[in-house]
């Protein structure tokens, strides 16, 4: 299979193309900055582009079986558009060339639910601060992505990890339509779900919860991480 990766040098990206170049796959990396893309292999291409760049998207998508969308940006006062403004120029390109499926990464705090074990602290504190004052436009702007993607006529499945966090290997991570009570997901079990997915027709037209089921870590454990490794 070639795919293409959008957002291939973040932290899901670049572990997604290593995932599936060590898988036998041909891969397209797209970054914008092309330097400073760490991976190197024979079936890994690197290509430079912004994904605003309308006639470099269609160029690069030209020959790809699948896309895999893992753009991200950090959060912002500011309107966010990328998700919803990458996926619509990502479509159009795909169309102009005949291709299908698209797999692309929104989050479980895009939709948030209570969480059965979250407690006050979660439920109560950190999911509100995070998806109503922090990531306010960023969560907005991928239920617009979401929405997007509905209508949009392609075989298309969005993926929705929970927080994100770095583990060496993928593990039994779950999926679940739409929502999941559990609260982390790792960035290899969430390139390896976009992987099995992107060749699996079960998901396509659905949205779906990908959470890691094993070693993940505690709500406390993490906070504590998070404080401990700055400065």
């Amino acid at each position: 299979m070639r795919y293409v990766v959008f957002g291939a040098n973040g932290g899901t990206g670049r572990v997604l193309c290593q995932q599936a170049v060590d898988a036998g796959h041909d891969v397209v990396a797209v970054t914008r900055d092309a330097a400073r893309f760490p991976l190197s292999d024979p079936r890994l291409l690197v290509a430079e582009a912004d994904v605003h760049d309308r006639a470099a998207v269609t160029r690069i998508v030209g020959g790809a079986d699948a896309v895999l969308s893992t753009l991200g940006v950090p959060f912002s006062r500011r309107e966010i558009t990328v998700y919803s403004e990458g996926i619509e120029i990502i479509a159009t390109a795909m169309r102009r060339h005949d291709v299908r499926r698209v797999v692309a990464v929104s989050s479980s705090a895009a939709y948030p639910t209570r969480h059965a074990d979250g407690g006050f602290l979660l439920n109560r504190v950190m999911q509100p601060l995070l998806t109503a004052t922090m990531g306010r436009t960023t969560y907005r702007d991928m239920r617009a992505m979401e929405e997007f993607l509905r209508t949009s006529g392609l075989d298309w499945t969005v993926l929705r990890p929970g927080g994100l966090f770095d583990a060496p290997e993928p593990t039994a991570y779950e999926l679940q339509e739409d929502h999941s009570d559990r609260i982390f997901t790792s960035r290899a079990d969430l390139a390896a779900s976009m992987l099995a997915l992107a060749g699996d027709d079960k998901w396509v037209g659905r949205c779906v919860a990908v959470n890691t089921t094993e070693g993940a870590p505690t709500l406390l454990g993490m906070m504590r991480r998070e404080a401990f490794s700055r400065g």
